[in-house]
């Protein structure tokens, strides 16, 4: 599973914007074809992701294409027009039920069986973002060609008619039911997209909760937030060097036969371990 801190939205007939995402340093570039493109413009973006995954080179960033929402009348077309140009995943937004994940993953088998592609070599990521949705993510997580659940925030809140307000709290509730479900089934969880993309210190305090939340990253729409979000979810060196302060001395204490103790005043088990080991893992990405 690659390291999400970053998802970057580019609309998807807009090919000088995808050409400049790919010199960003993000850790996924999502070439869009809902709502980053026009209605006008839907096979312009299909034509134009199928050039950019068929010409450039992406580097380390993570390629993904999202979909029209299944039931929209141009799913169909946007997922064929892109699948044979092999992107690292196909985004499908709105979802509301584990069907909309079948219809997609059987499109994908056969295009992985058709092509000789590995099965499951191409990743699928969903948006949740209806009542709905947060409603049944029970069954819709479980899917197993799943790599990670998107929380679109906006479109929650016009869901259940609520007021969006700077500090989110009105979504509180949700977010924390994605990082629960995702947790539960070993998916990645990316959080809301800051919307004024122009006031950084929001970015970055959003940013700070959503990793505390237990996300592990955020959707972006402008180049200007990726450095802010990629320092908010990857451990700085403090963490890292506490992180592994902890297995070694956890090893230690387990060989001679201890089982919870004493780390600078703070008592040390298995679920501070469990934590520690994920803050090392998510360092990795650095």
């Amino acid at each position: 599973m690659p390291s999400r801190r970053a998802l970057l939205y580019m609309p998807g007939d807009k090919w000088k914007m995808i050409t400049k995402s790919i010199s960003l340093g993000v850790d996924s570039i999502c070439m869009d074809m809902e709502d980053g493109t026009a209605v006008n413009k839907k096979a312009e973006a299909r034509a134009t992701i199928a050039k950019a995954l068929k010409e450039l080179d992406f580097g380390k960033s993570e390629k993904l294409a999202r979909i029209n929402a299944v039931g929209s009348g141009w799913e169909k077309d946007d997922i064929d027009a892109v699948l044979p140009f092999r992107p690292d995943g196909i985004v499908i937004p709105k979802v509301e039920s584990l069907e909309h994940v079948d219809w997609a993953a059987e499109i994908i088998e056969t295009a992985e069986l058709k092509y000789g592609w590995r099965i499951n070599s191409i990743r699928i990521l969903i948006g949740v973002e209806t009542a709905k949705g947060i409603l049944n993510l029970k069954e819709i997580a479980s899917h197993p060609r799943l790599d990670a659940i998107i929380f679109g925030g906006e479109d929650f809140t016009t869901s259940i008619g609520a007021t969006r307000t700077k500090d989110a709290v009105e979504l509180l509730y949700a977010r924390q039911a994605v990082v629960v479900a995702c947790a539960a089934n070993d998916l990645q969880a990316i959080d809301i997209v800051t919307i004024d993309y122009r006031d950084i210190e929001a970015l970055r305090i959003e940013s700070e909760f959503g990793a505390r939340l237990g996300f592990s990253g955020k959707q972006i729409i402008h180049p200007a937030q990726v450095e802010p979000v990629q320092t908010a979810f990857t451990p700085n060196d403090e963490a890292i060097a506490h992180a592994k302060r902890i297995v070694e001395t956890f090893e230690a204490s387990q060989k001679e036969g201890k089982g919870a103790y004493s780390l600078d005043g703070k008592m040390i088990d298995m679920p501070l371990l469990k934590n520690a080991q994920k803050v090392l893992e998510r360092a990795k990405a650095k």
